[in-house]
């Protein structure tokens, strides 16, 4: 997905608001995972939100996509967020994070999703690394009690 910075959407040093990156930021992941789910999908939760480059006025914002794993009823999609300077030829990596996703149907109750099949190394290293995020999502959230993660126990502790 890419946007335009136009000057609506900036602060005071005419710089992209994180808030409307963000917006950004869901509406495309949540396409993403509208996409692969072919179902309505709703936004649990969202990781390591960083802004490491300001996004210039007039810069154009491209914002990529991927699902990375799924689960029962939700999914993780991976967002990179690149700005794009035309004037000045630049090109700049800004933003990335992860959002989790369930997919709902037309009452609002959960659905099943499809798996995914990682195949480039990249993709694999996504999918490996997604059980140990979720892990620490659902420990956050309460879900999950600490020795319960076997996966994170597996990076911690010897047997």
């Amino acid at each position: 997905m890419t946007q335009v910075v136009q000057p609506n959407d900036t602060n005071p040093l005419g710089n992209l608001h994180g808030g409307k990156l963000m917006y950004w930021m869901d509406e495309c992941s949540a396409i993403s995972a509208t996409k692969h789910s072919r179902a309505i999908v709703v936004t649990v939760s969202v990781d390591g939100v960083s802004f490491k480059n300001p996004i210039e006025l007039g810069s154009f914002v491209t914002i990529i996509a991927k699902v990375t794993r799924t689960f029962r009823t939700s999914l993780e999609v991976f967002i990179e967020v690149w700005s794009e300077n035309i004037p000045k030829d630049t090109k700049i990596k800004c933003n990335e994070a992860y959002y989790t996703f369930v997919a709902l149907d037309e009452k609002g109750s959960p659905v099943s999703v499809p798996e995914i099949h990682p195949e480039t190394d990249e993709e694999k290293r996504l999918y490996d690394g997604a059980i140990r995020r979720r892990q620490v999502r659902l420990i956050l959230g309460g879900k999950m009690k600490v020795e319960d993660a076997n996966e994170l126990r597996a990076l911690f502790m010897k047997d």
